[in-house]
């Protein structure tokens, strides 16, 4: 193996991409990590870091770009970071998403063969976010500008109509930078912990077309906010206005303290034919188009004939929950964030289902609890974990109450696999694996699959 170092010149070709989007090439068995590449260009680049078996290469030229490399459509991604994946084309990143699945599956999970069905793509990969965070600053000459943060950094790269949100949200942000001018209200500086205007959140129903923004500040009040409501309201869906309080120096987006400007302090949206009600602080799924698509699967995989007994951990809103008990017979949700367990009953109400019980807890506490004290058992159990995957208290349980199918829905395959080993070495086959892309033009891939116990 060639030694190399640091601005040595190297040429390759990309093989396949990291986990986060970065290019991987080889020399002569040595790993390189190139950024800006897409899976099969043919690239120069010059060394800017080097490790033992592997280095980090600063792309310096195409040589032959692959057949999948595209003009990405938004004028500032590579600037943004936000979608790594926009040079290549949608067909290829979902072939690199089930690729992604499948080698962590055989890889971490150490199965020999993967029962995967075709990932779920979308027909249009673009508008698709019912939800953006917009954080303010100032440009070159001063003036307020909403956009994103540049990868790694905090510097604000101006983009007020991201091609993943909704169209919408320029008009909602420019309304407000009209207001920041006209009464001379300053961006939030993070350096210097001064400045009224944070971020701002605006939602959309995409079934109901109802609109939702929250002005986070900093401070108590908002200048003239009748102002703003009354502009506001001159764009159509406008539904719920609200400030958010956040005077802490941290990176946390929202404060707890919400004021109600306009509307009822929420909105209301479908999924399929479950209504849920959405306030600022719920967590609600972004891209509703696949989240049917993913809860129809999740469903399906359940098996469920009307007499089964559910249960659903980390189970935010009771999204899914209220999905299952559509055809369970009783369903209990648990989820660590009481306000989202508030929600959860409320949508619960809202929807007149009466056979879904909501703990609050952490699942690896609520659930061997309820089955020590309480005998509960289940029929079924769907685990929609955050990225760490499910605590081992919790499978360990699991496998105690020995349910005759396991569905898991996961936002990260890596920990999906791990959990599925476990659960493989302690009684359960795995049947059924599919991917789901819930962020087009992003790393992230949604997994469903179903595991069911062998007698």
């Amino acid at each position: 193996m060639a030694e190399w170092k640091k601005n040595d010149r190297i040429q390759v070709i990309i093989e396949d991409l990291s986990e986060t989007g970065e290019g991987i090439g080889k020399t002569d068995g040595f790993t390189w990590f190139i950024k800006d590449t897409v899976i099969g260009d043919q690239v120069e680049a010059k060394a800017m870091k080097v490790k033992k078996n592997y280095g980090f290469a600063h792309l310096e030229q195409i040589i032959k770009p692959s057949e999948s490399r595209i003009t990405p459509l938004c004028p500032v991604a590579k600037q943004c970071g936000g979608c790594q994946l926009q040079s290549m084309s949608y067909e290829e990143e979902l072939r690199y998403k089930e690729r992604k699945i499948y080698g962590n599956i055989t890889r971490i999970g150490g199965f020999k063969d993967v029962p995967m069905l075709p990932i779920m793509g979308m027909d249009e990969p673009w508008r698709y976010r019912n939800k953006a965070q917009f954080p303010w600053g100032v440009d070159k000459d001063g003036r307020p500008v909403a956009g994103f943060y540049a990868g790694r950094t905090h510097a604000i790269i101006g983009c007020e109509d991201c091609l993943l949100g909704v169209e919408e949200n320029r008009e909602v942000l420019g309304h407000i930078k009209a207001h920041m001018e006209r009464y001379h209200l300053a961006p939030y500086d993070e350096s210097t912990h001064k400045g009224l205007i944070r971020h701002t959140l605006i939602r959309k129903g995409f079934q109901t077309g109802e609109l939702m923004v929250c002005q986070v500040i900093n401070g108590n009040q908002l200048p003239h906010s009748e102002e703003l409501v009354k502009s506001l309201l001159e764009i159509p869906g406008m539904a719920s206005i609200s400030l958010n309080v956040n005077k802490e120096q941290t990176n946390v987006i929202l404060g707890n303290k919400v004021e109600n400007l306009f509307g009822p302090g929420y909105i209301t949206d479908y999924i399929g034919s479950v209504q849920y009600r959405i306030s600022p602080l719920s967590f609600y799924q972004v891209n509703p188009v696949q989240t049917k698509k993913l809860y129809e699967t999740a469903l399906e995989y359940a098996g469920l004939t009307g007499g089964e007994t559910v249960w659903d951990l980390y189970c935010g809103i009771g999204t899914i929950s209220l999905f299952l008990a559509q055809k369970a017979k009783k369903v209990y949700g648990v989820e660590i964030v009481p306000q989202a367990i508030d929600d959860a009953r409320e949508n619960a109400r809202l929807n007149g289902i009466e056979n879904a019980e909501f703990f609050v807890g952490k699942a690896e506490e609520v659930l061997p609890e309820q089955f020590e004290k309480n005998q509960v058992y289940a029929d079924v159990i769907v685990v929609d974990p955050p990225r760490k995957g499910c605590d081992e208290k919790c499978l360990e349980t699991i496998v105690k109450m020995a349910p005759k199918r396991v569905v898991y829905v996961s936002c990260d395959s890596a920990t999906l696999a791990r959990d599925l080993k476990y659960l493989a070495e302690r009684g359960y086959e795995l049947v059924q694996v599919r991917g789901c892309d819930m962020f087009p033009w992003t790393t992230h891939v949604e997994t469903v699959i179903l595991m069911t116990r062998c007698y």
